[in-house]
């Protein structure tokens, strides 16, 4: 059993994380579900979730790198 501190911390236990896939240096989005009751979730990241979504050929060969070019001083 965990414990809320003074500084509204709480430390999870490790069996608890390891059985969530959960490790030091995640991060995680954390939600009031109801009285008493709080959800902890991995937060997504967002360039593995889009990164390479876009079909080959979405942009002629060379288009990115001139776009990129543009914004190099």
């Amino acid at each position: 059993m965990s414990r809320v501190s003074r500084k509204h911390q709480v430390t999870l236990p490790v069996s608890v994380l390891k059985d969530a896939g959960l490790a030091a240096g995640d991060e995680v989005v954390i939600r009031a579900i109801g009285r008493g009751r709080i959800e902890v979730e991995r937060a997504e990241d967002v360039i593995d979730r889009y990164a390479g979504s876009l079909p080959a050929g979405t942009y002629p060969r060379g288009y990115l790198d001139r776009l990129r070019d543009e914004w190099r001083p």
